[in-house]
């Protein structure tokens, strides 16, 4: 192994859980935190932290110069860049290996070629991928755009080329409204990313969102069977389980051999996920981007697997080769994901930074809760308001829905609010018990539910995750 200690230049949850990957792999582990992150869990667990800047992400964890410098005078060996923030910059990728550290994922070229979603679904099409109709690439200005989508149809889904996370999203339904929202996105982007390129997508009605989780080093690639993420709000996950219950047998396994031809197609390295749109009355899928890092959701993938995926992307950046074949990837059962969110769901779903005071998880072995809080936290208000992610896992998808109904139940967090009742109605719902969801579902279901109506809130731009 070539990483003897790691420099994590990221916050929260998933620096948590890098940390405790690297642990198990007796790795050294430096954590990066701004001045408002001083007492978040990833520090008080690191072999040792930095402070890299101010609040403001921009001066701290989007501060590629800073984070780089403060990895080599820690006399770190790797830099993992976690999920957001820089993850899915090319130039940071670069900046890394050119400093002489190794970046923990895809190399700059790579990422800048699957990163960017117009250039992802140009390699999606040269391996065989089927895409949704859509631009041919990036669309250069407001005259191209329109040309752009008369010739894909209406309505269509305007889309930032760079990042992901549901930043800069808008749905134009007419030449008009692409005239307007096009600009809006575009802001969004540039604001969230750094960059504000776009593309165009045809809309297909009430779509299930799959994804396919890959490992690849640089040769070879296998897949961990796919997620489905179909319950979002605002274009953001909230619901995620694994595997998919309405793909048979035979589509699972198409879908996922085009994941792994794509990955192998650009020589994939670390961890990666593929994105689709599957169209249920017809059986089609279609790729739509590719994130070049790890996921908010790889545990449930991890729950039906039993590989630790984080550990696999350090050992393959270390320099050592997928360690298994695909004919040793199995799943057993069902394993779901809800993301704890601190927003108060009864008020537009407004951000609720304070202090943590109780904090009480479930202990059971079908039970997991990664997380960054502590009791007496302090949640600042800068950052993504993700708090964790609680999972669990059950022999069928309906013991699963149980067992998260259960743990909701015993989950006790006070100080802010957060997002467990809006999941305990989910996790209560006929429809969503009965797998008749689709990405439009939520925002539906939301509007119709006494609880949840309220004007919507202004989310954070900084630290999409």
């Amino acid at each position: 192994m070539a990483i003897r200690r790691l420099f994590i230049a990221n916050r929260g949850e998933i620096a948590v859980r890098i940390i405790r990957a690297a642990q198990s792999l007796g790795i050294e582990t430096v954590q990066a935190y701004s001045e408002a992150d001083q007492d978040m869990l990833a520090v008080r667990m690191a072999d040792k932290a930095v402070c890299v800047g101010r609040p403001a992400a921009r001066q701290s964890y989007l501060n590629a110069e800073k984070l780089v410098a403060a990895a080599q005078e820690a006399g770190c060996d790797a830099v993992h860049p976690g999920y957001g923030f820089l993850a899915e910059n090319a130039d940071f990728a670069d900046r890394v290996e050119a400093s002489g550290l190794i970046f923990v994922g895809p190399t700059g070229d790579t990422i800048r070629r699957m990163g960017d979603k117009a250039a992802a679904r140009a390699a999606a099409i040269a391996a065989g991928v089927p895409v949704v109709p859509g631009s041919q690439g990036r669309v250069a200005d407001i005259d191209a755009a329109l040309t752009a989508a008369e010739a894909i149809g209406y309505p269509v889904m305007i889309k930032a080329a760079a990042g992901g996370g549901g930043r800069g999203i808008r749905i134009a339904e007419t030449p008009d409204e692409l005239r307007r929202l096009a600009p809006q996105a575009q802001s969004e982007a540039q604001a969230a990313f750094g960059d504000g390129g776009l593309y165009l997508e045809r809309v297909i009605v009430d779509a299930r969102h799959i994804e396919v989780q890959i490992l690849g080093d640089g040769t070879r690639a296998i897949h961990a069977f796919e997620r489905e993420c179909s319950l979002q709000r605002r274009r953001q996950k909230v619901w995620e389980e694994a595997p998919a219950a309405c793909l048979d047998d035979a589509t699972r396994a198409r879908l996922c051999a085009s994941a792994v031809a794509l990955a192998e197609s650009v020589g994939y390295r670390g961890a990666g996920t593929l994105e689709y749109l599957y169209d249920e009355a017809s059986g089609a899928f279609h790729f739509i981007e590719m994130n070049t890092r790890i996921q908010v959701e790889h545990p449930v993938t991890e729950m039906i697997t039993g590989i630790d995926l984080v550990a696999a992307m350090i050992r393959i950046a270390g320099g050592e080769p997928l360690p298994f074949a695909q004919a040793s990837v199995a799943r057993r059962g069902h394993a779901i994901e809800v993301r704890i969110n601190a927003e108060d769901p009864a008020n537009g779903f407004m951000p609720s930074p304070g202090t943590i005071g109780s904090l009480t998880v479930p202990q059971d072995p079908s039970v997991r809760f990664d997380s960054m809080i502590y009791e007496g936290y302090t949640v600042p208000p800068f950052y993504d308001s993700l708090l964790g992610k609680l999972i669990v896992h059950g022999a069928t998808r309906a013991e699963a829905i149980d067992r998260l109904a259960a743990a909701l139940d015993r989950f006790v967090v006070t100080g802010v609010k957060t997002t467990v009742a809006l999941h305990k109605a989910l996790a209560a719902d006929p429809d969503v018990r009965q797998d008749k969801t689709h990405t439009r579902f939520l925002e539906g279901w939301l509007a119709g539910n006494p609880a949840f109506q309220a004007p919507p809130a202004i989310q954070p731009p900084q630290a999409a995750q």
